[in-house]
Formats: C-alpha cells, sequence, structure tokens
C-alpha cells in the first residue's frame, strides 16, 4: 500500500478525555521519508491544542510543548487539490530544547547572537538540549484532520541521556525538575484574583503559606515569583477594551485577537445581524462536564433595557444545583435561522472534544424560542421556565398596589391562571376573566394591559405544550440573574453600557473570573476582600431545606416562618401553598422565590394539605400517555411501565412501603379530586396502578423490552371507567428524600440513562420517537432528563421540573 493510502486509511482518535497524551493513541508505522519509519496518528486538528496539553502534562517528565516552526497556506491562495498537499505545517518542541545552554552544550548557528543576562531569568535557561519533538501536518486531502509524527517521544539530549525531569539526576534542586511555566489553572486563578480586585501581596502571601503547610515545592507551580504576578496585574491595568473608536471595529479587533475564547461570530451584514458567541476553554469544560446528561439552561434577555446588545446565556447546573454559564450569546436580535447556525456552532465545538456528549433537556424562557432548531441540533426534550414573568408580575404588583391582602389575591389568581393553563384545562380567557374582578387595581391592571397582555397568546401557547421547569430551575435562575447584575452593571460611568466592546471585554475577564472563582476551593482565603460582587452563598431552594418545620406555623390563608439569621424577625408569607405567594423580607420584594415560600410549599406538601405541583403533574401525565402507544411502540410503554417500577422501588427502599408520611401523601392528577379518569384518544380510563403491578410481575419473567401480552395490556386500559389511583404509581415521589441524585441514579436500568429515569421523548409534544438505521435503543429513547433524578427536599423534582 503506497504511503498516503495507508496514512489516510488510519481511523481518526478522539479520546473522550478533555486532554489527552500520546500513550492515549495507538500509533502506526508508515515508511517516511529517506526511508525511515515515521510513528503516526491521526487526531481531528481542533483537538491538536488538547493534545499538546495532554502531552505536557507528563507525570513522569512534566513540561511544556511550544511552537518551533509554522507554516500555513494563505487562504486566498490558489491550490491544486492533492492527496500529500499540506494546507498548515507545525513543529512543536519541548521547552527544554532544542538548544542547550548548559555548559559545553550546542546552540544552533542561527541562535549563537544571544548575549546571556546577568540575572538567572528568562527561557534561555531552560534550554537543555531536549530533542522530544513532534509535526502536525494539516492535510489538503482531509482539512479537518491533523497528521501527528512522532518520531523523538523521549525526553532526552543528543547522548541520549535525560536532561530534566525527576530522571536527570543533575536537574536536582533546580527547575529544571519541572516544568517550565506554569500550569494553566494556576495562571487562571491568578489572572481571576487580579480581575476581581485583590493584590499581588496578598496573592503571593497566600501562596507562600501554601506551600510552606506542604513542606516544599513539590511542582512548578509552588515555584510562583513575585515578578510574574506583577508583570501580569501590569498588563491588565494597561489594558483597554475601547481597541478602536468605532464599536464594530473594536469589536472585530477583539475576535481577532480571542479566537480561543470566540465560537461563532458574524459581523453585521445587509441581511444578517450582528452575533458573537463567546466560551472560554473553562467555560466548554463545565458544558461538557455538567451539560452531558444534564441540563442546559436558556436565559435570554438580561440586560434588554441597559444594555446596547442584551445577553442570551447559556447555563448548567453544578454539583450543588449552582447556575454556571457556560456561554454569552451577544445580539441585537434572536431570529430562527440565526439561532440554528450558533447552536449547530456550539454543538460542534462540545461533539469535538466528546462525540458522547449528549444534553438530557433544554429549557427556554421565551416562547418565541426556536424549538425546533433546539429539537434539531441537541436531540432532547425542551422545556420552558416562567421564573421572568413571575418575577417581573410580582415585582409590579408590590409596587403599584399597597394594600397586601388585594396584592396577594392577585397574585393567587394568577398563580391558579397559569397552572390551569399548564394542565390544558384552560385558555387565554382565564385572564380576561382576571382583568374584570380586579377592574379596582387600575395602575396593575394598565401595566399588565399593556405588557402582558399583547403576550398571553404565545404564553398560553408555550405553557400548553411544554413542560414546566421546577421551582428549584427558577430560584436557581433568579440567583444567577442577581449575581450576572451585580458583577456586570456596577460602572459608575453608564455610558460604556451602549458599547459592545466594553461588554464582550468584562464577560470575558471581570465577569468569568468572578463565576471561575465561584468554583474555587480555596476561595475562603480571600474571605476579607469579598464584596457584594462575590456573592456566592446557597440558593433560596437550597436554604430552605435548612428551615426546620419547627419555624413555621401555618394560620389560615398565610404562614410564619422564623429567619434563620435573626431568630427574632418572623417573615409573613401569603398564599403559602403556590409560588405566587408574597414574602416581606427584601429577597422576594424584589420579585424572587424566597426560602420562606419554598419552605412554606415544601411544609403544607410534607402535611398532605395541597395537591402536588405542575410538573409532577404533568410528568405523570406523560408516563400515562406512554402507555397509551401503540403496540408498534411497545418499546416506550415497556419503558413507561418499568420506569413507574424502579422509581416505586428507589423511594421506598428510602422511606419504606408502608411509610406514613408518604400514604398521606397520594398523588392527584387535578387538585379538587383524589383520583381522576385519564382517558385516550379512544375515551379508554387507563388504570397505572394495575399497569405497575403487572410488569413488577413481569420482571422475573420476561424482559422489560419486549412486549406485553393482550391479557396484560387489557387489564392496563380498562373498559370500566374505574377511575385512575395514582397514589402508588411512582411510589409517592412527593416525600421529602435526602438522598444524591448520583446515588439514586446508580441504580437505573438498563433502559434510560444512569443520570435520570425518564426518557428525554417522554413528552410527546417534543418529537416522535426516532428510529435509528442500526436500530439502537439510545436512538429510540435518546437520554434522559435528570431533572427528574434530584428529590433533593422536594415534590417536584429537581431542576427539570416544577
Amino acid at each position: 500500500m503506497a504511503r498516503w493510502d495507508q496514512i489516510l486509511s488510519l481511523p481518526v482518535q478522539s479520546p473522550p478525555t478533555l486532554e489527552f497524551s500520546s500513550a492515549e493513541l495507538v500509533w502506526s508505522k508508515v515508511e517516511g521519508w529517506r526511508d525511515n519509519i515515521d510513528r503516526v496518528a491521526l487526531i481531528p486538528f481542533a483537538r491538536v491544542d488538547d493534545f499538546v496539553r495532554g502531552e505536557s502534562a507528563n507525570k513522569e517528565c512534566p513540561t511544556r510543548f511550544h511552537v518551533e516552526a509554522r507554516r500555513r497556506r494563505p487562504a486566498e491562495t490558489t491550490y491544486k487539490p492533492k492527496v500529500d498537499g499540506i494546507l498548515e505545517y507545525i513543529l512543536y518542541w519541548c521547552s527544554f530544547g532544542p538548544d542547550d545552554h548548559r555548559k559545553g552544550g550546542i546552540v544552533r548557528p542561527s541562535r549563537n547572537t544571544y548575549v546571556p543576562k546577568k540575572k538567572p531569568s528568562g527561557r534561555p535557561n531552560t534550554k537543555r538540549g531536549c530533542t522530544c519533538h513532534f509535526i502536525v501536518k494539516r492535510l489538503i486531502a482531509e482539512p479537518s484532520v491533523a497528521l501527528i509524527i512522532y518520531n523523538q517521544d523521549k525526553h532526552v539530549d543528543k547522548k541520549g541521556l535525560p536532561c530534566h525531569g525527576p530522571q536527570d539526576k543533575k536537574s536536582a534542586g533546580t527547575r529544571a525538575m519541572y516544568a517550565p511555566y506554569i500550569s494553566e489553572d494556576l495562571r487562571l486563578r491568578i489572572m481571576s484574583l487580579l480581575y476581581v480586585g485583590v493584590s499581588v501581596e496578598t496573592i503571593m502571601q497566600r501562596h507562600n503559606e501554601s506551600v510552606e503547610k506542604q513542606g516544599g515545592p513539590c511542582n512548578r507551580d509552588d515555584l510562583l515569583t513575585h515578578r510574574y504576578v506583577r508583570r501580569q496585574e501590569r498588563s491588565i491595568r494597561r489594558s483597554t477594551y475601547e481597541l478602536d473608536t468605532d464599536d464594530a471595529v473594536s469589536v472585530s479587533m477583539w475576535v481577532e485577537s480571542h479566537q480561543n475564547q470566540v465560537f461563532f461570530y458574524e459581523n453585521f451584514s445587509d441581511s444578517d445581524p450582528f452575533i458573537l458567541g463567546i466560551q472560554t476553554e473553562w467555560q466548554l469544560q463545565q458544558l461538557i462536564r455538567f451539560g452531558n446528561h444534564g441540563l442546559l439552561v436558556s436565559d435570554s434577555k438580561f440586560g434588554t433595557n441597559k444594555l446596547k446588545y442584551p445577553i442570551h446565556s447559556l447555563v448548567v447546573f453544578n454539583s450543588d444545583n449552582k447556575a454556571i454559564p457556560v456561554a454569552w450569546i451577544i445580539t441585537p436580535r434572536c431570529a430562527s435561522g440565526d439561532t440554528l447556525r450558533w447552536m449547530r456552532a456550539l454543538y460542534n465545538r462540545v461533539h469535538m472534544k466528546d462525540p458522547k456528549w449528549k444534553l438530557a433537556g433544554f429549557i427556554v424562557d421565551d416562547p418565541l424560542a426556536d424549538i425546533l432548531a433546539i429539537r434539531e441540533v441537541f436531540q432532547c426534550s425542551v422545556l420552558i421556565c416562567f421564573w421572568r414573568v413571575r418575577r417581573a408580575w410580582h415585582k409590579n404588583l408590590i409596587k403599584k398596589c399597597s394594600e397586601m391582602e388585594t396584592c396577594a389575591a392577585i397574585a393567587k389568581r394568577l398563580g391558579q391562571a397559569v397552572h390551569r393553563i399548564c394542565k390544558g384545562d384552560g385558555t387565554a380567557d382565564l385572564f380576561e376573566e382576571f382583568m374584570e374582578d380586579f377592574v379596582d387595581v387600575a395602575d396593575f391592571l394598565d401595566y399588565f394591559k399593556a405588557i402582558w397582555y399583547p403576550r398571553l397568546g404565545l404564553w398560553t401557547s408555550a405553557l400548553r405544550t411544554l413542560p414546566l421547569a421546577s421551582q428549584e430551575t427558577c430560584s436557581s435562575m433568579e440567583y444567577y440573574h442577581n449575581q450576572l447584575q451585580l458583577r456586570l452593571l456596577n460602572e459608575k460611568d453608564k455610558s460604556v453600557y451602549q458599547r459592545a466592546d466594553w461588554l464582550v471585554d468584562k464577560l470575558g475577564t471581570t465577569v468569568h473570573s468572578y463565576f471561575w472563582l465561584d468554583e474555587y476551593s480555596g476561595k475562603d482565603d480571600f474571605a476579607r476582600y469579598w464584596k457584594d460582587e462575590w456573592m456566592s452563598g446557597l440558593t433560596a431552594w437550597q436554604k430552605s431545606l435548612q428551615i426546620p418545620d419547627s419555624d413555621v406555623l401555618v394560620e389560615g390563608e398565610y404562614s410564619k416562618v422564623v429567619d434563620q439569621e435573626d431568630r427574632h424577625q418572623v417573615h409573613v408569607v401569603w398564599n403559602p401553598a403556590s409560588e405566587y405567594a408574597l414574602c416581606d423580607c427584601n429577597w422576594a420584594k424584589m420579585g424572587n422565590l424566597c426560602e420562606h415560600i419554598l419552605k412554606s410549599i415544601k411544609y403544607l406538601r410534607d402535611k398532605g394539605s395541597i395537591t402536588p405541583s405542575v410538573s409532577m403533574f404533568q410528568y405523570m401525565q406523560a408516563l400515562v400517555d406512554m402507555l397509551h402507544c401503540p403496540p408498534h411502540d411497545s418499546l416506550i410503554r415497556d419503558h413507561a411501565l418499568s420506569l413507574a417500577v424502579w422509581v416505586q422501588k428507589q423511594l421506598n427502599a428510602q422511606l419504606g412501603p408502608g411509610s406514613g408520611q408518604s400514604k398521606r401523601q397520594a398523588l392527584q392528577l387535578t387538585a379538587s379530586t383524589p383520583g381522576v379518569e385519564l382517558v385516550n384518544a379512544s375515551n379508554r380510563t387507563h388504570t397505572l396502578t394495575n399497569a405497575v403491578d403487572d410488569l413488577a410481575e413481569l420482571q422475573h419473567s420476561s424482559s422489560a423490552t419486549g412486549n406485553l401480552s393482550s391479557r396484560q395490556d387489557d387489564r392496563v386500559a380498562t373498559e370500566n371507567g374505574t377511575h385512575t389511583d395514582m397514589s402508588h404509581a411512582v411510589g409517592h415521589p412527593s416525600v421529602e428524600m435526602q438522598t444524591s441524585p448520583l446515588s439514586i441514579s446508580a441504580c437505573a436500568s438498563q433502559l434510560f440513562s444512569l443520570d435520570g429515569f425518564t426518557s428525554a421523548n417522554v413528552f410527546s409534544d417534543n418529537g416522535g420517537v426516532m428510529i435509528g438505521e442500526e436500530l439502537d435503543i439510545t436512538k429510540n429513547l435518546p437520554s434522559t432528563d435528570t431533572s427528574f433524578a434530584n428529590l433533593d427536599g422536594f415534590q417536584d423534582g429537581g431542576l427539570g421540573h416544577s
């Protein structure tokens, strides 16, 4: 086989880790130049940087590779496609070579003009003649693939002896024992601390203290110098966001110098608007880590009234269910075709790092969001979050109505209307009746008619067709919104808000630094320097879990909750049975869901005084709808039955099947009756309890993915009009559970993803079943929505539904 035929027939390797080294690749030997044998491998060209970082992090010989030589064919030049043609050639060399500045070492003739400095600082003193290097070629035949030629993979000098690292005895006690530069993590930490205002002296003091605690330096990061930190501080102080007086030109210059932070960019044109997608390497890592089999949430309209262009944030939730922004999109509008382009660019960037990455669900906050584009790109279920509307109603209600009892009545009525629409038995006419009944509250009604009445049709349609996200999601998004507001909109000169270059620069520097520090475990060492922008505590949902039941007292239409910081203060909550409640605490007056409201809801549900949340209703309804699938879709029906049995077993394992608390909390599909008929397209009533019992018996005799017998199907769908008792359908998921979602998901059935327990296509409105050509079950049942896996103390289920 010819050399290039042999090379192009090699598989393209892309290990599923963020960084990878040569040890994780399978190398092939092909005939090279001058009858030499080359050691080669193919990887995606977009992952060359990942390979360089992974190869630098060699534990046996830590180092850093630099670009020694590069040749790139200009984009405008025409070329003839040929199999051995090269678009780009890059020579990476270990930073301890190729020159040797040790005594008696060899320096290349082109470098013999170097004059040693008096002080032993600077890169030339690290040159020890290391011969380790590799070549990267981007081929004309396959531009998306990089050919790596790695013949010299040993860190030795020309004599074949170790020249740096632990294996070199002569480097003991010198910096040659470690990598030549600090790690990317430490560099990012230093830059983040400097951006948020921590002084150079403080950073060095804390660093030296940590090195002393561990007994001295043990890696390159421990050798951090005051000079390096001071140099970084000086570069930050001298930098400016205004690269040009023309805002558009300035943004273009920023994009050109920050290519690694931009995943999508389109400048203004006659047909297309300005679009800029920002994502740092750290944000990409968080998206891969927490977005895989998780939720991605869209916050689409931040700063609409203050900034030149609003910010569209994409957010994931970490292990503590706190929001982390993983991308910012800046554009004056979000048209359908525009959304599809930048979403596909983001998806491709993630998949280049991890081909198996898959979302469980995507949450939108705008009824005009391009749902079709989301489903096409991410292939997952789509939910809608109502937090922004509820927050706006709440703020303006408190502002425009002085009587608390009237405010509570209005909020309750609005909440009931939204809940009925979500459950499918209400229309926009409910708001017409609301406006007729509260005609006396003129100020609020004027606001409601002017702002929201024209949008009610869109919102009603979205709430009826998309599942509703949970109260925990709302709580996390409100917290993120407040964080972003404190960290971004804090300039004394308000005129900068009308410049896009200022916005781009601040998001990529100061704002990014605050969110990075939120995840930094050592941030408490700098507690004395915290400002309001450092706000990073528990969300209202998490705070509500820490309030004991003894601190809650329900009296008629309101409840009283003791403040956990000041035990002498008691907060009054009106309409305590709904998230449309009102509280007199400062956080609630800003329109947010406070811990006192959330605790009141939980307290009443634990007592069995109120019905399950809207999202639990939608989940149960969707579970029953899956039972209505025709016989050729029996896999989905069996999935639903298997899923219900598994959930019941999980909850019984935590609470016990005879739990008195769970008996008090029978799940109902309506707010008014203990049971309700669920009628399919043929007006037949289905009893989910019987179906669950049937499957429990079948678990020992047949596969859950097989077809159910007609006898058992008949028992699932009865003709006698029996009311459906939902109290045992899923083992009472309304009860409090203090279990980790990871511990729950670890026991999940192979029928669905281990990270959750409902199919991403559990809701029929999110698209039909996708059958791939290979009939892969994972294609028929896309990745599951982890939103239901986290029942962390509330019936709604974690971040996915409410």
